[in-house]
């Protein structure tokens, strides 16, 4: 299986600490780190994820170059971000698609921080035979010949009249977070409770799996049975981690 994954990337950089007094120049908290960890976030997120599932794979990743950064202070008793700090937060759009090889499905993970254009995304649908997208874009016609689309709640909200007016030829998965995930006119809801610890990466992760079942050619009700257990799995944990 030869696979293009292609979308923007960043660090997930997360500060564990505590606040233990108020600062004397102004009303607001110190916060005294006692111990960090960093991962890759966004698009690397899905491709460590996809790797760690498919060790038989080749994935090909093509990401931006320049390091956005998202840095979360957290209390490290309650796990509580307190704030979140994002740096760079926009990158170079990508260049020479048409250069791209023959792969047997691509995956868009498409953050909307200027790596890919609705005319990249469209060129990279209609290119590979089989196309899973996630997208914080606007939906409009360029998405209609994708093969699977995943979005949240809340960007169905946001598109539900184009959704309701236009024929997608693939298939919609709305996350519903712990609702479960709808899929045509049902909902699908998780076979078990997490405890949360941190949702940070938690639709990476379904996305990941979700596409690494369908290509083990597993029906879409258990595709995404399992990439909501595998989602639930990483929320137990803090940070952002890999199945």
């Amino acid at each position: 299986m030869k696979i293009l994954l292609i979308g923007d990337s960043c660090t997930d950089k997360f500060i564990y600490g505590e606040c233990k007094r108020i600062c004397p120049e102004a009303p607001v908290p110190v916060f005294n780190p006692i111990e960090q960890k960093s991962n890759g976030g966004m698009t690397k997120n899905v491709y460590n994820n996809l790797k760690h599932l498919s060790k038989d794979w080749t994935i090909d990743l093509i990401t931006n170059l320049n390091n956005i950064t998202k840095t979360r202070l957290v209390d490290i008793k309650t796990n509580q971000m307190l704030l979140r700090v994002d740096e760079d937060d926009s990158c170079e759009r990508v260049k020479n698609l048409h250069k791209l090889k023959n792969y047997d499905a691509v995956i868009i993970s498409d953050y909307n921080k200027g790596f890919l254009h609705y005319e990249d995304i469209e060129y990279l649908i209609n290119k590979y035979p089989v196309s899973f997208i996630d997208s914080k874009k606007e939906l409009l016609t360029w998405i209609r010949n994708a093969s699977f689309i995943k979005i949240n709640e809340s960007e169905f909200k946001n598109n539900k009249n184009f959704i309701s007016n236009v024929d997608l030829k693939g298939e919609l998965i709305v996350t519903l977070g712990e609702k479960g995930v709808r899929w045509k006119n049902k909902i699908l809801p998780p076979k078990r409770q997490a405890e949360v610890s941190d949702l940070s990466g938690a639709g990476d992760t379904f996305f990941a799996a979700f596409i690494f079942s369908i290509l083990k050619k597993k029906s879409i009700t258990s595709s995404i049975n399992f990439a909501q257990d595998c989602a639930l799995t990483v929320v137990e944990k803090k940070g952002v981690v890999i199945i």
